[in-house]
């Protein structure tokens, strides 16, 4: 009988849990987000989720078989993409653009990279800043939520044309007769208008027309699910939320009658779902111990400061793209010291290093050789 002995690199020993039982984990918490957002919205945001994850799939698919990046579409990560992605844009952002958007997510967000688990940013804010960049007016256009009819009806401008202008939905929003919050974001409305929406409804997402996405109470019960099954770092949006509300309570104790509370700071715009779903990114984000409270400090602080003293109402996108470039030298300063050594640095005018075990000094073979 013969014997085999084998030879691996480590790890040794393994969890239970892959890639694809992570990412099928996390898409399966946003299930019930999407559900959320389509009874907002009705079949234009079925549309727009169906488009923007199927240009992701596609474009992954392609790369994978060109040679440009590891990987392949089973592994969930661009169905991840594609859902954040769809989350991100108005419901009623033309489809041509979705797909456009989804496709470069993949293309310059992971592909680029060498494919899954190499990329630097999150691919879908990738997508997100490219659809800033070069379709500012359709992705700044909200629509009202429960509007009547949105599930026999699309928006009239998801149906656009290819490089032809969107339709005005001015006159299809004032036909329904709604209230003055209709088509306006509550960032918008704060940021040009100083009129708040009430903390209730930006909480649940239900109340009123407000052009919102999902409710953020239903994301941080998704997140607790990803959390419990340790599918997600809890640190990094805790830390995301306490730097954004710290941030906010100190600007807001500066000049209460022109900045708002930090209720409204956390529960307005896209902040909560950045914080749960994007700023984890396991690809993008710190694996320190001391890294991660950084991380989503830094993305807090960013946000309010973007929303505050720019002329973009919401800061979230670009707080977590900066962050996710700021993350290996976060990881750097914040590197845990090794047990039995010294911090690199400068004591007395001398150089520290780490503190290495002395070499055995062979004293006869020196007499040796100087014989």
């Amino acid at each position: 009988m013969s014997s085999r002995l084998e030879i691996r690199s480590s790890p040794h020993i393994k969890g239970v849990s892959s890639v694809e039982t992570i990412m099928k984990n996390v898409v399966w918490s946003l299930l019930p987000i999407c559900a959320f957002y389509v009874f907002q919205y009705g079949i234009s945001a079925l549309a727009t989720l169906v488009v923007v994850t199927a240009s992701c799939l596609l474009a992954d698919r392609l790369f994978a078989r060109l040679g440009g990046q590891s990987g392949d579409i089973g592994d969930w990560s661009a169905t991840i993409t594609g859902l954040l992605l769809a989350l991100t844009i108005p419901p009623g952002f033309p489809l041509w653009m979705g797909f456009v958007i989804g496709f470069v997510a993949i293309a310059l967000g992971k592909a680029l990279f060498g494919g899954l688990g190499r990329n630097v940013f999150n691919p879908a804010l990738v997508g997100r800043a490219f659809g800033q960049a070069a379709f500012p007016t359709a992705i700044a256009t909200y629509t009202p939520s429960f509007m009547p009819g949105r599930f026999t009806e699309f928006i009239p401008s998801s149906l656009a044309m290819p490089f032809m202008t969107p339709a005005d939905t001015s006159a299809w929003i004032a036909a329904a007769k709604l209230d003055a919050w209709a088509g306006a974001t509550p960032l918008a409305k704060w940021k040009f208008e100083t009129v708040l929406a009430p903390a209730i409804d930006l909480l649940t997402s239900i109340g009123g027309n407000l052009a919102v996405g999902p409710a953020p109470i239903l994301i941080v019960l998704c997140g607790l699910y990803l959390a419990a099954r340790r599918f997600l770092d809890w640190r990094i949006p805790v830390a995301t939320l306490i730097g954004a509300a710290l941030t906010g309570y100190v600007v807001y104790l500066l000049n209460p009658a022109r900045y708002p509370d930090p209720v409204f700071v956390l529960l307005s715009g896209g902040l909560v779902l950045g914080a749960v779903y994007m700023a984890t990114d396991m690809a993008t984000s710190p694996v320190t111990p001391r890294g991660v409270w950084v991380y989503g400090g830094l993305i807090g602080f960013l946000t309010v400061i973007i929303r505050y003293f720019s002329g973009l109402p919401e800061g979230v996108m670009y707080s977590i793209l900066i962050a996710n470039a700021a993350t290996p030298l976060i990881e750097r300063v914040t590197q845990p010291r090794p047990f039995g050594t010294a911090s690199l640095g400068k004591r007395k005018g001398r150089a520290v290093y780490p503190l290495l075990p002395a070499e055995p000094v062979d004293v006869a073979g020196r007499e040796k050789d100087k014989k």
